[in-house]
């Protein structure tokens, strides 16, 4: 079986002399023509993100979640969907009484922000920052567990 060397010339950068390198090519492999999948194109999600965030509800649902995940830069995000949905991030450094490009930073991916700028914020979208209790997942089954031992003795005293 003979194989195919193929011999390249490669000139040097003085531009004198030129030297041969082989190339061994396979006779045995050829290039594999594949079928490409082409994805369904998607839609894109932020328009219909930004219309759905115009509700206060909703905001404050999605400020939440974002604050569940634990990650600055995701509630950094959140906020600047929030604030676009409300008037647009200009708008709501006006009525939060700082600076437009401030507010840009702040909202950025490595925003930041002081308390008191995100607290600005947040009321200049109508929303606030509260805080509230952690359940645990076994305090509220021992709490459930203790409810339902309470009632089977109620039950069984009653009768």
């Amino acid at each position: 079986m003979t194989s195919i060397i193929e011999i390249r010339h490669y000139q040097s950068a003085e531009g004198g002399r030129t030297s041969t390198v082989p190339k061994p090519i396979s006779k045995t492999t050829k290039p594999v023509r594949r079928k490409s999948r082409a994805a369904a194109p998607s839609l894109p999600y932020e328009d219909s993100l930004i219309e759905s965030l115009k509700d206060r509800n909703e905001a404050a649902a999605y400020l939440e979640a974002a604050i569940e995940d634990g990650d600055q830069a995701v509630l950094m995000l959140a906020l600047r969907h929030v604030a676009q949905a409300q008037g647009g991030v200009a708008e709501i450094a006006r009525r939060a009484k700082l600076t437009r490009e401030a507010t840009y930073k702040m909202l950025s991916k490595v925003g930041n922000p002081a308390l008191s700028s995100l607290t600005a914020v947040l009321a200049a979208t109508g929303l606030r920052l509260s805080v509230k209790p952690v359940e645990k997942r076994q305090q509220k089954a021992t709490a459930t567990k203790l409810a339902g031992t309470k009632t089977i003795k109620a039950e069984l005293q009653a009768a």
